[in-house]
């Protein structure tokens, strides 16, 4: 004799969000994450290029996958310029360790050029005036960095002309 069979319903809630962002104005859509790594008693650094590849020197050992490149998306005119600069060529993060430096902050282009706190000028090549760079840096790692989350903040301006 067959078991009765009993339907079950299950329902769950999910988030959506969007960002309507103005014309002359750009957004971050990915962050700058140089991933997980292991330290060692010599230093080194680890590099997340602009295409999201990622390499190391020294002794730093690059574990998971985790990594990608910083992304930015904004909306001006066809053929419009624009400059692209940092608001410092340096900048620390912290935890719980000894900081650790980022630099040579290095923007998405044909070919990629190093950006820095004068302009990179770059025009919009899409009818529709969208456009999207990646930005990738490298983060120095020094001997016997202490284990932890490390952050950091910079500032990138875009000038519309």
């Amino acid at each position: 004799m067959a078991s009765p069979a009993f339907a079950q319903n299950a329902t769950e809630q999910v988030q959506t969000q969007v960002g309507v962002v103005t014309p002359l104005s750009f957004i971050q859509t990915e962050e700058l994450h140089f991933g997980k790594i292991f330290a060692s008693n010599t230093a080194g650094t680890v590099t997340v290029a602009p295409n999201g590849t990622r390499t190391r020197t020294g002794g730093v050992t690059l574990f998971g996958s985790d990594h990608q490149a910083a992304e930015f998306a904004g909306m001006g005119s066809f053929n419009q310029r624009v400059q692209v600069s940092l608001g410092s060529n340096t900048i620390f993060l912290t935890g719980p360790g000894v900081r650790m430096r980022a630099r040579t902050f290095t923007i998405g282009s044909t070919p990629t050029a190093v950006l820095s706190t004068n302009p990179q000028v770059f025009r919009i090549a899409a009818a529709t005036g969208a456009f999207r760079f990646p930005v990738g840096a490298t983060l120095e790692v020094n001997a016997n960095q202490a284990p932890g989350t490390y952050s950091g903040i910079w500032t990138i301006t875009l000038n519309y002309q």
